[in-house]
């Protein structure tokens, strides 16, 4: 990818979303990617829909 490319991709990121970091303790990143390969996501969609699910349980 070229560098204009790159550069243009970084400013539509910024643009369109919004980024939240998480800590956890140590060993947990491991336990996380194994339970989101076994669910066949990715460990972002993982974490997107245990918020969400979180979200929808809050406002029932």
């Amino acid at each position: 990818m070229s560098k204009a490319q790159t550069a243009a991709n970084k400013r539509y990121n910024l643009k369109a979303y919004d980024r939240i970091e998480i800590t956890v303790p140590k060993g947990n990143r491991e336990i996380i990617a194994q339970a989101a390969a076994a669910a066949g996501m990715s460990v972002n969609a993982f974490i997107k829909e245990a918020i969400d699910a979180q979200i929808a349980k809050s406002n029932a």
